[in-house]
């Protein structure tokens, strides 16, 4: 059987066979055979293709790694456990977001401390400019999930009132060519915070903020099932929300 997640993930890649190929060091009719006949490369071989493509392993190759194995990976990939969001250090949000390269995402309610930092801004702004893709979801203010996290918290309209002050201090970033800003409708379980294959997780307790919530600090590792399930959800936001300044 074809394994068409690799075909899919080259021409999205915009790469050929002749270039993954010379990338892991196979012979193209090597690749030809795990495309079209489903061939399982061997671990160093997934590994590499997996770089190249930028995709999980698992997603290229679900059933090459025992549950055990994926269990063990995924595992590896919690790098730091925080009891609360506002017990992550300051400059630790600025590491996470300088170390981008291709991606930054953030997926959240407001997270108003996050668009009050004047340099975590600045500093989209010139990851955007030198080719990072920069995307920021938000909740809808008017929308009835974000209403009821408001009374979850306790804030009730608070909640809607900080997202739109968000709206005000990413006005900087408004229009900018590789920032893209849209409005969710999703009830969240947690907010997430992307810079390419490392995420900050803000769990969503009912009764508490997101600064008073529990966080974890992951990162890829091959194999491995968290950071890519949370990253899956990520995009299923992104495809239902709508554009800021529609």
């Amino acid at each position: 059987m074809a394994n068409e997640r690799l075909r899919a993930a080259l021409l999205e890649r915009g790469a050929s066979v002749a270039e993954l190929a010379e990338a892991v060091a196979v012979d193209p009719k090597t690749v030809e055979r795990w495309i079209t006949r489903g061939r399982t490369p061997y671990r160093k071989h997934r590994y590499a293709v997996a770089s190249f493509l930028h995709v999980d392993e698992s997603y290229l190759w679900p059933d090459a790694l025992s549950s055990e194995q994926v269990a063990s990976a995924s595992e590896s990939e919690i790098l730091t456990v925080y009891p609360h969001r506002w017990a992550i250090p300051r400059d630790a949000w600025g590491r996470l977001f300088a170390a981008a390269e291709r991606e930054i995402g953030v997926l959240v309610y407001s997270a108003l401390f996050l668009a009050e930092d004047a340099g975590i801004v600045r500093m989209f702004s010139e990851k955007a400019a030198a080719g990072v893709r920069v995307r920021i979801l938000l909740g809808d203010p008017d929308s009835p999930q974000v209403a009821e996290r408001g009374e979850e918290e306790g804030v009730g309209e608070g909640m809607a009132a900080r997202i739109r002050n968000a709206f005000v201090l990413y006005k900087p970033l408004r229009g900018l060519d590789g920032v893209e800003i849209r409005l969710h409708r999703t009830v969240l379980y947690n907010s997430i915070y992307r810079s390419d294959d490392q995420i900050l997780v803000n769990t969503h307790i009912y009764g508490a903020t997101a600064a008073n919530s529990p966080a974890l600090h992951l990162q890829r590792v091959p194999g491995g099932d968290m950071v890519t399930t949370y990253l899956e959800s990520f995009e299923r936001v992104w495809d239902e929300a709508t554009p800021l300044d529609s």
